[in-house]
Parts: structure tokens; C-alpha cells; sequence
């Protein structure tokens, strides 16, 4: 989001919680911080920033637009492109949660190559969740997991110790 995305975007909550049903204009919010901050931006500068013909501001005008929109000064610059101001999911809080504690316990089976290299598969699957989720399915249904094993997981033939004519 660009400043003059925030700007209008900070005008349009100021509209809502003063009780208006519309973003504050310009020019209201002009007069609201001259009588609210004591001193104000004049309506021109505030278009220039929300038109993109200001991308940057001073310090001081920075510190006076924060405080009438009681937000941090930091808020009030350009994001850096590519960045991207979104919610993360619970759901997916719980799948990075998930993914780093299989991770972990893949580590701690160092001993046992094979359960490591498992647990290391479900942790790096797109979405482990529903991998564990299969699993127990799998597992659920009587005979079918048996029916995968003897498929999938075939032993390997005996060593031959030595053979005799």
C-alpha cells in the first residue's frame, strides 16, 4: 500500500468512527486537526500525498498527520513492493506449528533412518495436515493398512547365506 492508499484509508475510518457514513473529505479533516492537533497540513498537500505527486513527507508532517489519525509515524510511509499486509490464517498458524514439531520429532528419530525419512515426508508435503489426516483413515479402516504394507512396503528378500550343489 502506497501513502495516498493510506491516507484515503485512514480518511475513510476517521468517517466511520466520527459517526459521518463516508470517508472524512479533505478539507474536513484539515479543519478537524487545526481544531483537534492545534495545527494542520493544508487540503492541496493532503491531495498531492493521496495523489501520488508527494510520495514522501517531513518528518514533521508525518508526526502531525499521526497524531490526528492516531497511528504510529511508521505507518505512515510506502510499503516496500511485494509486501503484503495480510491475515494469516489460524489454520495455517497451525500447519506451520504442525510442519515445525514434525521437523523436530524427524530430528530426534536420527537413530531409526527410516522413521526419520517418514516423518521428514509428511512434514514436507504441501499440506501435512491432510497427510496425517489420510494416514488415520488408513489406518481406521480395518485390513487396509495391511493391504497398502504388503503392496508398498515389500520385504526384502532373505540374504542368501550360501548355497550347496
Amino acid at each position: 500500500m502506497n501513502l495516498g492508499q493510506k491516507i484515503r484509508s485512514l480518511r475513510a475510518v476517521e468517517g466511520t468512527l466520527r459517526g459521518l457514513g463516508r470517508p472524512m473529505s479533505q478539507p474536513e479533516v484539515v479543519r478537524a486537526m487545526k481544531r483537534e492537533v492545534g495545527k494542520a497540513v493544508s487540503q492541496s498537500y493532503l491531495s498531492q500525498i493521496e495523489g501520488g505527486a508527494r510520495p514522501h513527507m517531513t518528518a514533521k508532517t508525518r508526526e502531525l498527520l499521526a497524531r490526528f489519525f492516531r497511528v504510529n509515524p511508521g505507518f505512515l510511509v510506502g510499503d516496500p513492493e511485494g509486501y503484503h499486509l495480510q491475515l494469516i490464517s489460524e489454520l495455517r498458524v497451525r500447519e506451520n506449528q504442525l510442519d515445525s514439531w514434525l521437523l523436530s520429532g524427524a530430528a530426534r528419530f536420527e537413530n531409526d533412518e527410516e522413521l526419520a525419512d517418514a516423518v521428514q515426508i509428511v512434514a514436507e508435503q504441501k499440506d501435512s495436515r491432510r497427510a496425517l489426516l489420510l494416514l488415520a483413515e488408513i489406518l481406521r479402516h480395518t485390513g487396509m493398512a495391511e493391504q497398502l504394507a504388503t503392496v508398498l512396503l515389500r520385504p526384502a528378500p532373505p540374504a542368501v547365506v550360501g548355497r550347496t550343489k
